[in-house]
């Protein structure tokens, strides 16, 4: 048996994917989240690559782990409870957000970006809360700043200049 080789950080990506889901409410507060096995199904990855992301989204207290039920996604009042709604954890949000929309093809390559200000209205965040997130985006790839013209899906139809 050989083991399997997971890209570097995947557990990120799988945190931020399930996070984007808890955010738009396709997963709410009381539902129980797919099985590890599931999940590994779904992303292609290790056990530990899913139960390291799963943790990530613990300590966020956005999920948690219940005897005999699994782990279910945490209401509103368990993350302000223990500080969770923070701007800190608001960029990773709308970080998680912005990439499932690219990932799933809402947002395609070459598509502009929501500006610092249209993120700002939309979440209610500051400028700098929206700037963390899309430098998220940026670092990770996946947006292209183009100077004076805005923010882009990163691909091969991206504007060049």
């Amino acid at each position: 048996m050989s083991a399997r080789v997971t890209p570097w950080g995947a557990y990120n990506q799988i945190a931020d994917t399930l996070r984007g889901r808890i955010a738009s409410g396709a997963l709410k507060p009381g539902d129980a989240l797919p099985s590890e096995s599931s999940l590994v199904r779904e992303f292609g990855v290790a056990r530990s690559t899913v139960r390291r992301a799963l943790a990530k989204l613990e300590a966020d207290a956005l999920i948690e782990a219940r005897p005999g039920t699994g782990r279910v996604v945490c209401g509103q009042e368990r993350r302000t409870a223990k500080g969770i709604d923070s701007p800190k954890v608001q960029y990773r949000r709308i970080a998680a957000d912005l990439r499932e929309m690219i990932t799933d093809g809402r947002l395609a390559p070459g598509d502009t970006i929501p500006s610092e200000a249209a993120i700002g209205r939309q979440y209610g965040v500051s400028r700098g809360t929206a700037r963390q997130a899309l430098s998220e985006l940026e670092g990770s790839g996946l947006v292209l700043v183009v100077q004076g013209k805005g923010r882009f899906v990163k691909g091969s139809d991206s504007p060049a200049g």
